[in-house]
């Protein structure tokens, strides 16, 4: 077989290739919409939460016009000196939501919404639910306490569905999620609900209840005595469907005898009746 032809056949082969592809990509091309390529602000490296972006911190991607993205920026300038509320990979674009308002501050402030309040209580084992509240868990609060004139304690819910901002120094979650006793929990609240903390963390013994994040919904609770509690436990289990209760019946007492004796004498063909006394 001739060399020469085959290399010539593969030539003419790849030159047809290119043509085609060529002439296929241009009527793309010239048939698909015009997409505009636009410049957003992205991060240069891996950013930690917490911090005050810099310059160097930042750089631009390219973001085609067709996806939209919500809370972007353009320019650098735009985001440099404000806090960063959330860890970013890097080339990941910034987007206002994971940014503090400006001049809100850094670090713990900064996760700090206008209005509401930072407020840190005394934790153990117990009331941080065996080491697994984290920042940005949500949790109950309850007080138990000894009411003015009362013998009997009482346990009451005293807030519901609170955002934990740090346990102990930590403002971001353990990214495999292991447990971890702290001394100190930092909560996000109003003023009104800061004051009901502080109070019940002198007054009373407070537990932290661990709930659902998506779970919203506040129930209207009662305070629970200890005489409530012991009364239910006096209470007998009602049977299970189809089990048969056995009843328990008084024992039967003998009766009395009579003080006097009647007896039927029988004679022959004469009966007669004799009495006795006992």
């Amino acid at each position: 077989m001739d060399t020469r032809r085959i290399v010539l056949a593969l030539v003419v082969a790849l030159v047809l290739a290119g043509g085609a592809a060529y002439f296929f990509a241009a009527r793309l091309k010239q048939s698909g919409p015009n997409i505009q390529i636009l410049k957003v602000v992205a991060s240069s490296k891996e950013l930690p939460a917490g911090i005050v972006l810099k310059a160097e911190d930042l750089s631009l991607v390219d973001w085609p016009s067709t996806v939209p993205l919500t809370g972007s920026f353009s320019k650098p300038e735009e985001v440099v000196g404000r806090s960063l509320l959330y860890p970013l990979g890097s080339k990941e674009p910034v987007l206002a939501r994971a940014l503090a308002a400006a001049g809100s501050g850094f670090g713990l402030t900064a996760k700090i919404p206008v209005g509401m309040r930072a407020t840190s209580v005394r934790s153990n084992e117990i009331m941080g639910v065996a080491g697994f509240l984290f920042p940005g868990s949500h949790v109950d609060v309850l007080a138990t306490f000894r009411p003015v004139g009362s013998d009997s304690p009482i346990t009451q819910t005293v807030l519901q569905d609170v955002e934990v901002l740090t346990a102990g120094q930590r403002i971001q979650p353990d990214p495999e999620g292991k447990p971890q006793t702290v001394t100190v929990v930092t909560l996000l609240l109003n003023p009104v609900d800061s004051e009901k903390l502080l109070l019940a963390s002198t007054q009373a013994q407070i537990q932290f209840v661990l709930r659902s994040g998506a779970d919203k919904e506040r129930i209207e609770t009662k305070p629970v005595s200890m005489d409530e509690l012991l009364s239910a436990l006096k209470k007998p289990a009602p049977a299970p469907a189809g089990a048969t209760r056995i009843r328990r019946e008084a024992p039967k007492v003998a009766p009395k005898p009579p003080d006097i004796y009647t007896v039927e004498v029988i004679h022959g063909d004469k009966r007669s009746v004799e009495k006795f006394d006992k």
